[in-house]
């Protein structure tokens, strides 16, 4: 069965997304944020941490030109652009003990590589690439947890700027972009994974994600292609 938008969508001439699954999106375009996930060099770089844990981080570096483009797509349009990582206090006063050793053999959070000590902020691995680096007019969230919600003030910051829709990118997908829809959705958020610009170390876990969003018809949220998201920005 095919499904179609609400007929208020058409009515307000809102951006519709038909090809998004499991079903049309449609979205106020003045109440749309981007949320990007995790876009930092501990997650991207062969020096970051999540290498160093045993990751290939090679494919997830290929998301930086399709998050660029999303990103100025939605900034050219006037959205607002967060950009959510995930990083501890220098002294690691926020970060469980649980979550320092449950990784065994492997390198521990504060602990130093090549990109300084590991999701720690203000080093060099907690910084983005230069071509997902945020403006000025961008929003900066620091998370302790995998959800960007989590610990954070980004729900508050939502609701003052009276966003109602989020478009989400970032890693992984299984993760912290999973972790941040479900959050999301609690709080009543309607959202968009945009499904190539997420991904995870392991490309069976984001088709799982992928699948988890897909199921019990739309109950979670929606996805879509990058290409069809920017045709729907940048056709108003």
């Amino acid at each position: 069965m095919a499904f179609v938008p609400p007929s208020w969508c058409l009515w307000f001439s809102m951006p519709i997304i038909s090809v998004a699954k499991p079903y049309a999106f449609c979205f106020p375009l003045s109440r749309v944020a981007l949320v990007a996930i995790d876009f930092h060099r501990d997650s991207l770089d062969e020096g970051g941490y999540a290498a160093l844990l045993g990751n290939d981080v090679s494919h997830l570096r290929a998301l930086i030109p399709v998050a660029e483009k999303l990103i100025d797509a939605c900034r050219s349009v006037g959205l607002t652009i967060i950009h959510v990582r995930e990083g501890h206090r220098s002294d690691l006063s926020d970060c469980p003990p649980a979550k320092r050793i449950r990784v065994q053999g492997a390198p521990r959070i504060g602990e130093t590589g090549p990109l300084g000590r590991f999701l720690v902020r203000d080093e060099l691995g907690n910084q983005f690439p230069p071509k997902l680096a945020p403006r000025k007019d961008d929003v900066v969230i620091d998370k302790t947890g995998k959800s960007a919600f989590y610990g954070t003030d980004l729900d508050i910051r939502l609701r003052r700027l009276g966003v109602s829709h989020l478009l989400l990118a970032g890693v992984t997908a299984e993760h912290s972009v999973l972790a941040t829809l479900l959050h999301a959705n609690d709080l009543g958020y309607e959202c968009l994974v945009v499904e190539d610009a997420v991904d995870s170390y392991e490309p069976a876990l984001k088709q799982a994600a992928l699948a988890i969003i897909d199921a019990q018809k739309g109950v979670l949220g929606w996805r879509a292609p990058s290409h069809a998201v920017l045709e729907a920005l940048l056709g108003q």
